[in-house]
């Protein structure tokens, strides 16, 4: 009997035992399905940003006529961006968009199908006008406890003369309480040229039409057909953000850039100041002959813009924000440029966000630029035909910048007005001019509605 207790007391013992291990088993299956479960989402839901902007310039600097002429232009782009929650920690986000604008500068890659050639108006060629349309994928997963986080994008864009693949990525951590974070991140662009030229050379080497149909034997340009059309990208960068204090914070980056391949344009005309000049309106292929009201003329390319097929960059840069008070936020960057091509330069901007609601903010925001022109830069018409490489485009010349504007944004954080299954979440308005010391200006306005399904 005694035997028979010790056996149904070890039954009932052991019975308790499995039956401790197996509520012990639920409670931490229970716990990590409640972390699981509780565990805050990385993006809640479906977001969709619709964005639009315009673009106008005007200038007196083409490089497509050698460093004159204008640079009319104007781009209207829009893009969407739709980001997708594909679980509590992975999000996929795609960007697509197209960008289309007209150019009396590019337009002069052919000026002779115009009334009067000039490097002052645009023609009616093809190249007066074009799309680019581009689409990046993006994927971002990030830990459990939302400390490291990477992605990978993939990221394609195409033009009438140009195209582009490219494939990225980047890991961020975040330590100190989620107080310091630092990312690197690396991309890789493969670009390749469908090479347009100047009009007059694609004629040939030896002959050129001018308007009167007649042919200039004495016309002979520096030019031969590239025999290569790629350009590649590789670049790196690295950023250190830091929260000093509850209303201080800074970061710090740098990138590398190295870029291989054709880093000139084929369309950019050269004109040389050892070179006789040619003129389309000259019937006999007189050098140096204008007409009298020299509208109907048009200075023929001597070569094309040449360039080193390498080039290094290296960016470093600050940011520094403080938020004054529940209104005030002043946000502060600075950038030093150099590069390999002995340009460098300086960028500085400010902007004070002004809360005027819980909903309204209004931004204005000034931005200073200014560099040193590269080594290879000179203006139209004094380059020499016996250096290895030229080109006058004003990009790479001396010039300072200055950039005035302001944003303004609405923001709902409950989404309460509707569009179909989506609420509005913000909308972003933005209006920048800008005006160059070489004659440059421009004026871009923008606006973006993110919507967030419900």
């Amino acid at each position: 009997m005694k035997s028979k207790l010790n056996f149904t007391r070890n039954t009932l013992l052991f019975a308790l035992f499995l039956l401790a291990q197996v509520v012990y088993s639920q409670e931490n299956e229970a716990t990590t399905d409640t972390t699981i479960v509780f565990k805050k989402r990385v993006l809640e839901a479906i977001e969709v940003d619709f964005l639009t902007s315009y673009y106008k310039q005007d200038g007196v600097h083409s490089s497509v006529s050698g460093g004159i002429g204008s640079e009319k232009l104007t781009d209207l782009a829009s893009n969407i961006v739709v980001a997708i929650p594909m679980n509590d920690d992975d999000v996929l986000t795609i960007d697509a968009g197209i960008s289309a604008y007209t150019s009396a500068s590019s337009s002069n890659i052919n000026p002779f199908d115009a009334d009067a050639a000039t490097p002052w108006q645009s023609s009616s060629g093809a190249s007066e006008q074009d799309a680019l349309v581009a689409l990046v994928v993006n994927y971002s997963h990030s830990s459990d406890d939302r400390n490291f986080i990477w992605n990978a994008d993939v990221a394609v864009s195409m033009e009438y003369d140009y195209s582009s693949i490219g494939v990225g990525g980047g890991i961020t951590k975040l330590f100190n309480d989620k107080n310091s974070e630092i990312s690197v991140k690396a991309n890789v662009y493969l670009d390749n040229w469908q090479p347009i030229y100047p009009k007059e050379l694609q004629f040939g080497l030896n002959s050129v039409y001018d308007q009167s149909g007649t042919i200039s034997s004495l016309y002979n340009p520096i030019f031969v057909e590239w025999d290569a059309t790629n350009r590649n990208s590789y670049s790196a960068s690295v950023t250190f953000s830091q929260v000093l204090t509850k209303k201080t914070q800074f970061s710090i980056f740098f990138d590398v850039v190295q870029q291989e391949g054709r880093l000139s344009s084929p369309y950019h005309r050269m004109y040389f100041a050892d070179k006789a000049n040619y003129y389309v309106g000259n019937p006999l292929g007189i050098p140096n002959y204008q007409n009298e009201s020299n509208t109907s003329t048009y200075h023929l390319a001597d070569a094309i813009e040449k360039l080193p097929e390498s080039r290094f960059k290296l960016p470093i840069g600050v940011r520094w924000n403080y938020y004054v008070n529940e209104v005030f936020v002043i946000r502060t960057y600075y950038r030093y440029y150099t590069d390999n091509w002995d340009l460098t330069a300086h960028t500085a901007s400010l902007e004070i966000p002004i809360k005027l609601s819980d909903k309204f903010t209004i931004t204005p925001l000034y931005r200073y630029y200014t560099q040193t022109q590269s080594k290879y830069f000179a203006p139209y018409d004094t380059h020499l035909s016996t250096e290895e490489f030229y080109t006058s485009d004003y990009d790479l010349s001396t010039f300072d910048a200055n950039q005035y504007g302001f944003g303004f944004s609405y923001t709902d954080v409950f989404a309460s007005g509707k569009l179909w299954k989506f609420g509005l979440k913000n909308i972003d308005l933005r209006f920048n001019h800008y005006d160059r010391s070489d004659g440059l200006s421009s004026t871009i306005g923008s606006v973006g509605f993110k919507f967030v399904m419900q």
